[in-house]
């Protein structure tokens, strides 16, 4: 999964939940629908449906912590 490349097509209440989330790494199930929903691509996912977030992707969401308007 590489978040970096699909996040420009993630709603912005699901960038928010990444965001507010961004040492998650295991995404939960519905976060992960979500996102394969709105990016157009199935995310790999582990028997219960979620999604591991790599180290890459972690980093990416921390580095968009400051583009993001707190709540």
């Amino acid at each position: 999964m590489n978040l970096k490349d699909r996040w420009g097509r993630l709603d912005p209440a699901t960038q928010k939940w990444l965001i507010d989330n961004p040492g998650c790494q295991i995404l939960p199930r519905t976060i992960t629908a979500v996102i394969s929903k709105e990016s157009g691509e199935s995310l790999p996912t582990g028997q219960h449906g979620e999604a591991a977030v790599s180290r890459e992707d972690q980093d990416f969401i921390r580095s968009k912590l400051n583009e993001f308007p707190k709540a």
